[in-house]
């Protein structure tokens, strides 16, 4: 998966405009809807415990990306109970 190639891109690199995270997020949606976006989201919860345990320095970026993806979720949710 694509998505997956671009955010670990982005910790190694150690930088990720909000743009691309949101950008990330639209192309997963719109690849595999939803459910694809949980499951990158449940990638990053993994990601992050395994970066923590390591005192990795992209942690931090990684955490970010999480709660990016959790924040598209609840965006995309509260967007369709209004309609």
């Amino acid at each position: 998966m694509r998505a997956l190639d671009t955010i670990a891109e982005s910790i190694r690199v150690g930088y990720a405009h909000p743009t691309t995270l949101l950008n990330t997020f639209i192309e997963v949606e719109n690849e595999g809807g939803l459910g694809a976006v949980r499951r990158i989201e449940r990638q990053l919860h993994l990601g992050v415990s395994a970066l923590r345990e390591r005192q990795h320095p992209g942690s931090d970026l990684a955490q970010t990306w999480l709660n990016s993806a959790r924040a598209y979720l609840i965006t995309r949710a509260e967007r369709r109970q209004a309609v």
